[in-house]
């Protein structure tokens, strides 16, 4: 906890905010003065009334005590509108830090601060600075309600007879010392819990995002161990956020308790020490109707609403977190563990030998579920371009995760020779140079390979505008379209016999998408591309039409000629073509 930071803070904006601290500790005075004639009010009946048989007397002094629940009911209107002077000012500071942070960090990183704009500052300025409002309030109203209920009953009981506070004062300051030597380490384990929290928050969104990626690189357990750490760590955290919470409520225990049984253990020494019963009754009254309530009220308060406020005020307090930090130095080669959008080999089916071949192929998702594919047969030939196409959900995706081996068929068998590569519509860039993205798939590509390979899929003004080939590329500055360039440039260079498109060019213009297919297509090995456009079917060599439980293969021709589904599909299609 930076609590050094926030603690300093805090008392510049009370010091600031005098006269309504003033304001609200004179209300609450008043307010206290329910508590003090509570217990005086039914000592008072006692003795001087009812034990004294004059019932007179007796009434008159419960009226008194009701006299001040009443004037307490009336300071809680002061008491509201003091607050309102401290908890509002708190909000709209703590919305211009917020401005501030935001518009620092546009200054330094104009794009980066945009991104941003959907999550950190506008969080600050809506959901955190409520939790601060709110917690600061309940904090506060919390706070004074037991100092001066305290101050009352104390007050109280010492009017009555001095001998009671050194009763009951004792293990409530004991109880309440316990109670505050848990809050720091306590607020410690609660913030360490949280990040931890959010650091598995954040890992299973990229492991989510990036699932593809993970299995065609046969990352799954080392991502598993990832993220096992991290379960591991927030359970031993939640483990000792629950011993501290333990130790919390047995100082609850002992401070709202305590006093209780030392007054009833010690009330024969009392009697004999001359304590009337009333004294006592009273004494008994601002305890159980009074300062234990308000001691829960606040131990409460302190360990849920304070420890929040305090995390969130940490957030206001550090310097903007949206400036942009110095970039490291990019590794020269790529990490093999970096998720990409496949494997690639070297290695290639022989003259005449089908680029793939599936037989029979069944696939559903679980146990009973109905099949997405059902007794599908398809031979992929050398050199072929074949585009799939079909409705929404019919199981295209799923054709290429079965083709790049990402899945197994429940039913039938699926051979490819080699290795493929499969570009799915999310395209991966990692941070390194752009050299080191082109040639992740084939490491060893000469710079006349790549210079091929940039020129025919058209990327020479995007390597220019990135700084070129040794660049370090900032993925988060990309557009979506920019990545599949990137991305198709990889295929490209990817010795892999059989390429898989899985929507990769659905961010690209149609001139930009027909030049990177063609050039695709001219590279050795075949290529297969789940087409969204009619112009990808009709450069295909052949076109795969999934419908149901049937599918038909046949040029973009024919298929228009007998394919009802397949002629509704270029009608949907033809605006797009245009």
């Amino acid at each position: 906890m930076t609590a050094g930071r926030v603690l300093p803070e805090g008392r510049r904006f009370l010091l600031r905010r005098r006269r309504d601290v003033l304001r609200l500790a004179a209300w609450s005075l008043l307010e206290s003065a329910h508590t003090f004639l509570g217990g005086y009010g039914v000592a008072r009946a006692l003795d001087d009334g009812f034990l004294a048989g004059r019932t007179g007397t007796g009434l008159l002094w419960l009226a008194v005590a009701a006299a001040g629940a009443l004037l307490g009911g009336l300071a809680v209107r002061g008491v509201f509108t003091g607050l309102a002077g401290l908890v509002e000012p708190l909000r709209d500071g703590l919305v211009r830090r917020a401005v501030a942070h935001a518009l620092t960090a546009a200054v330094a990183d104009p794009a980066r601060a945009e991104r941003a704009a959907g999550s950190a500052a506008v969080s600050r300025l809506t959901h955190q600075t409520e939790i601060a409002r709110d917690s600061f309030a309940g904090l506060v109203l919390t706070a004074r309600s037991f100092v001066f209920t305290a101050l009352g009953a104390l007050v109280g009981m010492a009017s009555l007879e001095p001998a009671l506070t050194l009763v009951v004062l004792p293990p409530l300051l004991l109880g309440l010392a316990v109670f505050l030597a848990t809050l720091a380490p306590m607020a410690a384990v609660q913030r360490a819990f949280l990040d931890a929290d959010e650091a598995l928050s954040a890992q299973v969104g990229a492991v989510g995002a990036g699932l593809r990626d993970v299995a065609a690189c046969g990352g799954e357990r080392h991502v598993a161990a990832e993220a096992g750490l991290l379960v591991d760590a927030e359970a031993r955290l939640s483990r000792r956020l629950a011993r501290w919470a333990a130790v919390r409520t047995l100082a609850l225990g002992a401070a709202g308790r305590l006093p209780v049984v030392a007054l009833l253990v010690a009330t024969p020494w009392l009697l004999r020490e001359g304590v009337t019963a009333g004294a006592l009754l009273g004494a008994l009254t601002y305890l159980v109707q009074a300062l234990l309530p308000a001691l829960d009220a606040l131990m409460t308060a302190l360990g849920a609403a304070g420890t929040r406020l305090l995390v969130v005020l940490e957030r206001f307090t550090d310097p903007p977190a949206d400036a942009p930090a110095p970039a490291s130095p990019a590794p020269r080669s790529p990490v093999p563990a970096t998720p990409a959008e496949g494997r690639s080999a070297p290695a290639g089916p022989g003259a005449g030998q089908p680029a793939a071949e599936l037989r029979g192929v069944s696939f559903a998702y679980g146990p009973g579920a109905r099949p997405v594919l059902d007794g599908l047969d398809l031979v992929v030939g050398p050199g072929e371009h074949l585009a799939v196409v079909g409705p929404s959900g019919i199981g295209k995706s799923t054709l290429t995760a079965l083709l790049a081996g990402l899945v197994a068929p429940t039913g039938g068998t699926v051979t490819v020779p080699g290795a493929p590569a499969l570009l799915p519509q999310q395209a991966y860039v990692f941070t390194g140079t752009v050299l080191d993205n082109l040639r992740y798939l084939h490491p060893g590509a000469t710079p006349g390979e790549v210079l091929r390979a940039v020129d025919a899929l058209g990327l020479g003004p995007l390597v220019r505008r990135l700084g070129g080939p040794d660049a370090v590329i900032d993925p988060g500055r990309l557009s979506q379209g920019e990545r599949q360039r990137l991305a198709l440039g990889r295929a490209y260079l990817s010795p892999a016999p059989l390429l898989l498109l899985d929507e990769a060019t659905c961010h690209l213009d149609p001139d930009t998408e027909e030049r990177a297919e063609r050039a695709l297509a001219a590279r050795p090995g075949a290529l297969v591309v789940v087409a969204h456009r009619i112009s990808s079917a009709v450069r295909a060599d052949r076109v795969l039409v999934l419908d149901g439980d049937r599918a038909q293969c046949a040029p973009h021709d024919e298929l228009l000629a007998r394919s009802a589904l397949y002629r509704d599909l270029a009608g949907l299609w033809q605006p797009d073509a245009a």
